[in-house]
């Protein structure tokens, strides 16, 4: 008990000091897990609106799919990457393996399912009730489409908020791709998961705790943003 005592101490003292060590593998971190979700809003809400707005054959398929594709493994999709951009794979002659392009790379790839697959339920949500209104004014399927990003932007907001914290959490495909390099490619999860196998827990329990602190703060924030909408536009 007094070990995990002076363990907490010695976390609290590195986050409070501000240990350069923690400060660059928690900027590492956000710089990582931004650029992905980046990266999967940009593909993933068009996406979502696409399938929102467009009727087409296996648009059923594609929903289930996507749907499916929510809970990918994260091994698995770090496998996948890291066949990728191996020596041997297609991508090898890039060179991005053990870098945090490729630790962008996985992250974006489990990220984009889940902003396209929410999106669009919110974006077909909306659809609904404005299709109507829409076809009125004689608007294009493109044009609908932007018309439902720009007025539900404030539950989209909120579904990249998700998005991100599942970045942020991800461990096992950015161990994979990653190699949890120090100083290069070694980020909150895979520095926890690192120094807790090694007995090193001051360090691991600091960036627990700013990860926690990370999630709940995107939480609250969500939840805020949707108290605001909900009242603004009931």
């Amino acid at each position: 008990m007094n070990g995990l005592g002076a363990a907490f101490g010695e976390a609290w003292k590195l986050v409070a000091g501000l240990d350069p060590q923690l400060l660059h593998i928690v900027a590492l971190s956000l710089q990582v897990s931004l650029t992905a979700v980046l990266v999967a809003a940009i593909v993933g809400l068009p996406l979502g609106a696409l399938i929102a707005v467009e009727r087409f054959a296996g648009r059923h398929t594609l929903i289930v799919l996507l749907n499916a594709l929510m809970g990918l493994p994260p091994v698995v999709v770090g496998l996948v990457v890291y066949l990728l951009l191996s020596r041997a794979g297609p991508l090898g002659e890039l060179g991005l393996l053990f870098t945090p392009s490729a630790m962008v790379i996985a992250q974006a790839v489990l990220v984009t399912p889940i902003i396209a697959a929410l999106s669009r339920q919110t974006l077909e949500d909306a659809w609904r009730e404005y299709e109507e209104q829409l076809r009125s004014l004689g608007a294009a399927r493109f044009t609908a489409a932007v018309t439902l990003l720009w007025d539900t932007r404030f539950s989209l907001v909120t579904i990249v908020l998700a998005g991100f914290g599942r970045a942020a959490a991800e461990v096992g495909a950015v161990m994979i791709v990653g190699g949890n390099i120090d100083g290069v490619t070694r980020v909150m999860t895979t520095t926890i998961a690192l120094e807790t196998s090694k007995g090193d827990l001051p360090l691991a329990l600091g960036l627990g705790l700013v990860l926690i602190a990370l999630i709940v703060t995107l939480n609250a924030a969500a939840s805020v943003l949707k108290e605001v909408t909900a009242r603004r536009y009931g």
